[in-house]
């Protein structure tokens, strides 16, 4: 058996916890839109077409912001095209994803049903196909009460007070060569500043994102930000970063340490960006929005769906990248979590992509049920419980060897304090494949505690790592109690299950 120390001394913490860590991510994009979370005519569609059944399970699971219409969508996207009377709207040729795109849902429905859904919306504009004038006239559409164009136009199309969105992102994924319109750093830099100052002049309360590196791997990551940056600091609060993660080539090892790669990461847009700051004299704090994080099986994608959605022709939300998530995918998103958490000094906004269908914690079928997929469950419990500080941890566990980062923590673990109520809540994966880990909590200057819940998320009885929810056994995978938790003397035990992450609840 593998062991674990974590000492947690509740003077040491790092930041309040970022409500907007907890975001997702709808995009016009495959089924998440189209038979997610609108499908007229479903048994559960309410008179505007949103399935009730879906927006209770997101309800349940608990975001917080939704980044929207996009994603490589929003490149080639004309938001006009997506108001006034749906009869009215023009059917469109979408590039980014080879499919027909109806425009029957577009900004009116997503403010309606993310009024619905409890969420706040972070809108993304077309900075590829489009530019500074189109992004000034949504912001003036969206959020100005009345007596100009465009929110006189909003008003006629139906919504008489404004929508008041606050978080705007500037385009997305434009060092990509994958991305309409793609731009070099000097390119987009300019236009971002450029941008940022013509959408504030409109509305001075809202805030901006700009766009960071498509990934870690991109040739261009760390010069790309440094040169936005220098262009655009005053004018814009978060830079964005995006992740995925998979197995490769089965070393399952490397893959449930994949959050060593997101710390590193993340380590490493900070230093860019206090590199910046410090260079142009800058006094406010630009921090970080992760606005797409998930585990995707891209191999997949790129050897074999991409091929068949352009051979099949364009169609409307052709089915695309639903990954069906397993036991152990469901516990590298708890580790992702963790590492999100662990950074929420600088990491202020983070959206899990996506919500429906696509790479989802929520499952969908057309004119059938919703269900929760495997990685619903860390989200729900650290969207739900981590409230408060977040805690700094000194942790000594046992080292598991991997392939791509070396000897790793066999224990993944980040936590929060709640002043006002007392709690504790410790969110801890046991990273080995075969053995158990006896965790040892050292909780030191919090009084006494007892063990308000402990549950985890593990291999089922008679499954294996790959066990997943299905729409024929859509609960075979959840959070369960995880038995043997004690408190002696002011320490926590208890033994983790291989492949496992876990929620303890100090009262």
């Amino acid at each position: 058996m593998s062991q674990a120390r974590i000492t947690i001394d509740r003077d040491f913490t790092i930041a309040d916890v970022p409500r907007r860590l907890f975001g997702s991510f709808v995009e016009h994009m495959g089924r998440c839109v189209y038979t997610g979370i609108y499908e007229p005519g479903h048994p559960q569609a309410d008179e505007r077409g949103f399935r009730r059944d879906v927006l209770a399970l997101v309800r349940e699971m608990g975001p917080t912001v939704i980044r929207y219409p996009g994603g490589n969508f929003v490149s080639g996207y004309n938001w006009e095209d997506g108001v006034g009377p749906v009869a009215d709207r023009p059917v469109r040729m979408d590039g980014a994803w080879h499919t027909i795109e109806t425009n029957a849902f577009g900004l009116h429905e997503f403010v309606d049903w993310a009024r619905e859904a409890e969420v706040e919306v972070m809108e993304a504009v077309n900075l590829g196909t489009r530019g500074m004038d189109e992004a000034r006239a949504l912001v003036e559409y969206a959020n100005h009460p009345g007596g100009t164009y465009w929110s006189d136009l909003r008003r006629r199309n139906g919504a008489a007070d404004p929508f008041d969105i606050k978080l705007w992102c500037l385009g997305n994924e434009l060092d990509g060569p994958w991305q309409i319109g793609g731009k070099t750093a000097q390119e987009y830099g300019r236009l971002a500043q450029e941008t940022a100052k013509a959408m504030k002049l409109v509305d001075p309360s809202i805030e901006l994102v700009t766009v960071g590196s498509s990934n870690r791997q991109m040739p261009t990551f760390g010069s790309w930000e440094h040169t936005v940056l220098t262009h655009a600091y005053d004018e814009v609060d978060y830079i964005s970063m995006h992740a995925y993660y998979q197995e490769h080539d089965g070393d399952t090892e490397s893959f449930l340490a994949d959050a060593v790669d997101m710390d590193a990461f993340i380590d490493g847009v900070i230093a860019t960006i206090d590199a910046v700051k410090a260079a142009g004299k800058h006094t406010k704090q630009v921090n970080i929005s992760f606005d797409e994080w998930n585990v995707w099986d891209q191999h997949k994608y790129n050897s074999v769906e991409a091929d068949e959605i352009e051979a099949a022709g364009w169609k409307q939300h052709p089915r695309l990248i639903e990954d069906t998530y397993s036991v152990t995918d469901a516990v590298v998103v708890g580790t992702l979590l963790n590492s999100l958490l662990r950074h929420g000094d600088r990491v202020k906004i983070a959206n899990q992509a996506q919500l429906v269908n696509v790479i989802a914690p929520i499952r969908s079928e057309e004119g059938g049920p919703a269900w929760r997929q495997t990685s619903f469950w860390p989200f729900e419990r650290m969207a739900r419980l981590a409230k408060g500080r977040v805690l700094r941890l000194a942790v000594n566990a046992t080292q598991i060897s991997t392939k791509r980062y070396g000897d790793v923590d066999a224990v993944d673990a980040a936590a929060t304090w709640d002043e006002e109520t007392g709690r504790v809540v410790v969110f801890v994966a046991n990273r080995s494949l075969e053995s158990p880990n006896d965790l040892t909590l050292d909780l030191r200057g919090f009084g006494e505690l007892r063990v308000a819940a402990a549950e985890t998320l593990t291999i089922p009885d008679g499954g294996d790592r790959l066990t997943a929810n299905l729409e024929t056994a859509p609960d075979r995978v959840g959070m369960v109690a995880l038995a043997g938790v004690e408190v002696v003397d002011g320490v926590v035990r208890a033994t983790l299950p291989p492949v496992s992450w876990s929620v303890i609840e100090l009262a």
